[in-house]
């Protein structure tokens, strides 16, 4: 399945009879309030595992929209339970990436209620660098970034001057810059040393 950006993979609110695996791109999870803030809750990266939550909930938690163009493999989501009793390795993988996507959830609570401004956009930076450099997305110490200052905002519970005032104080420390899209890392080690950062080494996430 193909969703071009911009577009809803999840809409809010709405059930859906589907489970996804995101083969190719960006996409993000999310929330609205009833004023239309919005809070991003995760970002999703190749071999991400999407919709899961649903499963035990009455009906869409939360939102997904594609950040970039995506692919997507699709199941019905009626499969789940025959494939856990069918393939219990697979079973175990889907409950390995949902345990994972729980401690990412962990430590964005900790930034967002415990780090500082500086501290929350340098976290930021170096988990997506991270994350997409684990899947062989990095080249030369950069990563393609599509992402916009208002997706950072939202994802960090800072307003966009807040945000813009960081990322322009974290480039002249020349920590990292943006250059034509892309996102290079010129001090990766000073920007884990300003958000705090520490990487525990993980097995390569199984693909869905």
């Amino acid at each position: 399945m193909e969703v071009a950006a911009g577009r809803q993979i999840i809409a809010e609110h709405r059930s859906s009879t589907r489970l996804f695996t995101l083969y190719k791109g960006w996409a993000f999870r999310y929330k609205t309030l009833s004023d239309g803030r919005r809070q991003i809750l995760n970002f999703l990266v190749a071999g991400d595992f999407i919709g899961l939550q649903e499963e035990f909930a009455d009906g869409a938690t939360h939102g997904v929209e594609a950040l970039t163009d995506v692919s997507l493999c699709v199941f019905p989501r009626d499969s789940l339970w025959q494939l856990f009793r069918d393939d219990p390795q697979l079973g175990y993988d889907i409950t390995w990436l949902a345990s994972r996507e729980e401690s990412m959830v962990d430590e964005g609570l900790v930034t967002a209620g415990r780090r500082t401004a500086m501290e929350r956009v340098a976290m930021l930076l170096v988990h997506l660098y991270r994350r997409a450099e684990r899947i062989g997305l990095a080249r030369d110490g950069s990563i393609a970034f599509p992402f916009n200052q208002q997706h950072i905002a939202d994802a960090l519970g800072l307003s966009l001057v807040h945000t813009n005032k960081t990322l322009r104080r974290l480039s002249r420390m020349g920590l990292h810059s943006l250059q034509e899209g892309r996102l290079v890392m010129h001090d990766p080690k000073g920007l884990e040393s300003v958000a705090d950062y520490y990487d525990r080494p993980l097995r390569k996430p199984p693909l869905i």
